[in-house]
């Protein structure tokens, strides 16, 4: 019956990033630099790969799927971050909290399987080079990216919907510069049990799940790379496994830590640091570690760009 007398909130307010003024400008800057770094490395992968036949693979296809993803990340935090950094009230309506929560937590668990199928392409590569054509075909291909996508929307949308059924009546301050589960669930005046016992299980499966997977298929890596006779065939294999290997473990440590825990023990201050890391500094780094040090993308790039740059002559 208590209910029917909660009025739902409108609005929430952000505590923003940093508690000093002074520093609003300096980050937003930084910030702003760091996000346009993003959108211009991934959209220039996605094209490079598009127009480049050689990079028509499986790897490169889940890359340019990895690009889209730390796009639609990045966006879904980065902007409204950025707006409130220059304003003294800091705020959000609690429809674009939802839908801000919703591209965001979609868009962390499809990056999450997209690094397990990843780790499953290199491994079917490595250790099974003869089934390759046959194990990765096209068709394959298209099935487990339109998997990936599907599977973390939906997860992301069924605990959404778990917030919608919950009563918001104040207070309306976000302890943090986005909405994330851990600080939406701590404004609720009604029960939240179900959310954190739907959200662990959420976390346990893509997160935990996925680390596990990727675990078994490189040490199976590991294992068929240290047979290989060849010097090189083994640097040229690790250097391959190194790249994905770093950007998995600063990944999932970040998501880990932010997400496998009790709201109780929720450490705000520490978490904003490691929210920055997974939603800017690795969708920047993501271009530069899987695909920049490739030759073939090299290759592509100069075709890109002077591409690019033949087209506004001629327009001018």
């Amino acid at each position: 019956m208590e209910h029917s007398n909660h009025t739902r909130e409108t609005e929430f307010i952000m505590q923003g990033i940093f508690d000093h003024p002074h520093h609003q400008g300096l980050f937003f800057g930084l910030f702003l630099c760091l996000y346009t770094a993003v959108i211009m490395g991934n959209s220039l992968i996605i094209v490079a790969i598009v127009i480049h036949s050689p990079l028509h693979t499986p790897m490169y296809f889940f890359i340019t799927n990895l690009a889209l993803v730390d796009i639609l990340c990045t966006s879904s935090v980065v902007p409204k971050m950025l707006e409130n950094l220059m304003q003294e009230k800091k705020t959000i309506s609690f429809g674009g909290c939802i839908t801000q929560l919703f591209v965001l937590t979609s868009s962390l668990g499809t990056e999450l399987l997209l690094l397990t199928v990843m780790s499953y392409d290199r491994y079917v590569a490595i250790c099974h080079p003869l089934h390759y054509v046959k194990l990765m075909s096209k068709e394959i291909c298209i099935c487990l990216a339109a998997g990936v996508w599907a599977v973390g929307t939906i997860s992301s949308f069924v605990n959404i919907l778990l917030v919608l059924r919950l009563d918001f009546c104040g207070p309306n301050l976000i302890q943090h510069f986005f909405c994330e589960f851990p600080t939406i669930l701590a404004l609720s005046c009604s029960s939240t049990y179900l959310n954190e016992i739907m959200m662990f299980m959420a976390d346990i499966f893509l997160a935990i799940g996925n680390f596990l997977l990727t675990t078994v298929s490189y040490s199976f890596i590991i294992i068929t790379i240290l047979k290989i006779q060849s010097s090189k065939e083994k640097q040229r294999a690790f250097s391959t496994c190194s790249s994905h290997l770093l950007v998995v473990t600063l990944y999932y440590s970040t998501i880990i830590y932010t997400y496998i825990q009790p709201t109780s023990s929720y450490s705000l201050d520490k978490n904003k640091k490691v929210a920055i890391m997974y939603t800017l500094v690795t969708p920047t780094l993501n271009p530069v570690i899987y695909s920049l040090r490739n030759k073939e993308v090299k290759v592509a790039m100069k075709k890109v760009l002077p591409f690019t740059t033949k087209k506004y002559f001629f327009q001018a």
